[in-house]
């Protein structure tokens, strides 16, 4: 399983990258997309959206099930991966590239985790 160590992670097993300028790139993880199977729609919020910690902020349908998407942060949706809308499965084939949302004005990120903690979570809870 992939799990880079240059991000940040969530229980709900979306991924958080910090982009430099205050802004955050929000997606799920590769063991999200390898539980969920095939995905064949995405729905996201509209630039503009605020998100809160812990609440979603949008969902994945899967040829198994859908499934809400939770943010790992509080803030402004400042941008949308358009690209997902047409092609979910983006999500399965790279996880990492495929971001979904881009927030800033950020709070709530306290509970984020490293690569190894989120590491040790997914052993866990196996």
């Amino acid at each position: 399983m992939n799990i880079p160590n240059n991000l940040l992670y969530a229980k709900s097993h979306e991924w958080v990258e910090e982009m430099g300028d205050g802004s955050f790139r929000i997606g799920l993880t590769d063991y999200a997309q390898n539980e969920l199977g095939d995905l064949v729609f995405v729905n996201l919020p509209q630039e503009g959206d605020e998100v809160e910690v812990e609440a979603a902020f949008g969902d994945v349908e899967s040829v198994k099930a859908v499934s809400d998407v939770y943010s790992p942060l509080s803030g402004v949706v400042c941008a949308v991966n358009e690209e997902l809308l047409d092609h979910p499965e983006l999500i399965n084939q790279d996880a990492y590239e495929a971001w979904m949302i881009q927030v800033n004005e950020v709070s709530d990120k306290e509970d984020l985790l490293t690569a190894e903690e989120y590491e040790k979570f997914l052993s866990e809870e196996a």
